[in-house]
């Protein structure tokens, strides 16, 4: 949404996404405070150096939100090379300081690198923003921080890599502001923490985090799980891939409510128009399976109390589409799905703390 946004022109779909999800009962949002590189309306051009015009389109999302009634989530950081990510701060490293780093895994551990982003974690939090005067630290429209978008570490499947790191980037945070809430961004995956809860994996198999122990951290305030089983079970049939995500659902929502004791949000799913067989039905089947789980959750009191689509767009934002987005003016029995989730949440309590979410 910041890069859309950075475009004065453009804000306009901004607007747009916030008002027809305002209208569907969504009331959380989680999006980018990140793009970094050289790549187009990149924020952070290289170490410490911001573009103010980019700034200012996030400074735009963050007040368009609050208009709306929509808090936000923001992430600090991608795991992936998409908007410059891990791949991008290690780059850095490399060409600031002629330190010979040899993989993207040394994000985690680099004295060089993990200053990098903790200035960067730094400028986002401290930003007065230029539309409302706002510091970001001080905004009650940010619902909270996530550390990193799915993090990641080939060269250490155990997860204490990632976790070490993000026990002292969690504590940074919480140093600069106590008062949001924060995450890690967290697919799911399990870890040494309970080897028997690997099984769970997709293809049990093991990618450098650990869903118990990083979240068991005392300044992580609730877990985060994501679901996309037609990209994790490629090769298996429809049938083998909702079975995959009833379970994914039930472990995880039990783990959050007897082992860490924390919320849980499902902070991505969804199924992409590019996979083979794909049509309208079958991704609302997936959405049905996912609100129900979330819905059954929330009523019986447990720990699972929302569900967050991944992506929603407006018309006029195809250059950020992946397979996964949804204009809810264009996918009326999707939305339809939405917004009785929306609203059956809500009726649990009139001081209901369980929210519905959506992905920028």
């Amino acid at each position: 949404m910041m890069w859309v946004a950075s475009d004065p022109t453009q804000r306009y779909k901004v607007t747009s996404v916030f008002k027809e999800a305002a209208a569907h009962g969504l009331n959380v949002a989680r999006t980018w405070a990140f793009n970094d590189g050289s790549g187009y309306h990149a924020l952070q051009t290289s170490p410490g150096v911001y573009d103010e015009q980019v700034f200012q389109g996030l400074d735009f999302v963050i007040v368009e939100a609050q208009k709306h009634a929509t808090w936000l989530i923001l992430s600090f950081v991608n795991n992936y090379k998409d908007f410059g990510g891990r791949a991008q701060y290690v780059q850095w490293g490399r060409n600031e300081t002629g330190q010979d780093i040899k993989s993207e895994d040394d994000f985690y551990t680099n004295p060089t690198v993990i200053n990098y982003y903790k200035n960067h974690v730094n400028r986002i939090m401290m930003r007065n923003n230029s539309l409302n005067g706002i510091a970001y630290r001080d905004d009650p429209t940010i619902f909270a921080w996530e550390l990193i978008n799915e993090p990641r570490c080939e060269t250490d499947p155990s997860g204490r890599t990632v976790q070490t790191w993000a026990q002292e980037m969690a504590g940074y945070v919480k140093s600069l502001d106590s008062n949001h809430l924060l995450e890690v961004g967290l697919e799911g995956f399990y870890g040494d923490s309970i080897p028997d809860r690997k099984q769970f994996n997709p293809n049990e198999n093991e990618f450098g985090t650990d869903f118990i122990s990083t979240n068991q951290l005392r300044e992580i305030d609730f877990a985060t799980v994501h679901s996309y089983p037609d990209a994790w079970l490629a090769s298996s049939d429809e049938k083998a891939q909702l079975l995959f995500l009833k379970i994914w659902m039930k472990v995880h929502i039990e783990d959050a409510n007897r082992v860490l004791k924390k919320p849980i949000l499902f902070a991505e799913f969804g199924k992409s128009y590019k996979d083979p067989g794909y049509n309208i039905t079958r991704r609302d089947g997936l959405y049905e399976i996912v609100y129900k789980n979330i819905y059954e959750a929330a009523r019986s009191g447990e720990a699972g109390g929302g569900g967050l689509l991944w992506q929603l767009m407006a018309q006029g934002m195809k250059s950020l589409a992946d397979g996964y987005e949804i204009v809810l003016s264009q996918s009326p029995s999707t939305a339809a799905l939405i917004s009785s989730q929306s609203k059956r949440l809500s009726s649990l309590c009139s001081n209901s703390s369980y929210i519905d979410l959506m992905e920028l």
